[in-house]
């Protein structure tokens, strides 16, 4: 198979893949996932623009548990969500670029 319409053509297809991805982070970077820890007790919903937005603690767990392990379950149920997020993001991103990884395109 040869290429034909030369590097301009890739270049200008390589800059509307571009303007496509970034399209899609912003679209994107409001949406909201969860993450969970600590057998769902501990909550916090991230966006995909990787904002934490809120963190819920079962009063409950609260109540009953040390303040250390409280705050160690934060800290997990947030880097859950955080990388839920980046897996959500890479996901869409993907989409467009039909699952090519190109160097430099991000």
């Amino acid at each position: 198979m040869q290429f034909r319409g030369g590097i301009n053509e890739l270049m200008r297809q390589a800059a509307r893949i571009q303007r496509k991805v970034d399209q899609a982070k912003t679209d994107l970077k409001d949406r909201e996932v969860v993450g969970t820890a600590i057998g769902d007790k501990v909550k916090a919903t991230v966006t995909l623009g990787r904002t934490v937005s809120r963190i819920e603690v079962d009063p409950e767990f609260l109540k009953a548990e040390a303040m250390e392990l409280v705050l160690d379950g934060v800290c997990a149920a947030v880097n859950a969500g955080l990388a839920e997020a980046d897996k959500t993001m890479e996901a869409e991103i993907e989409k467009i670029t039909g699952g090519v990884k190109i160097p430099g395109l991000t």
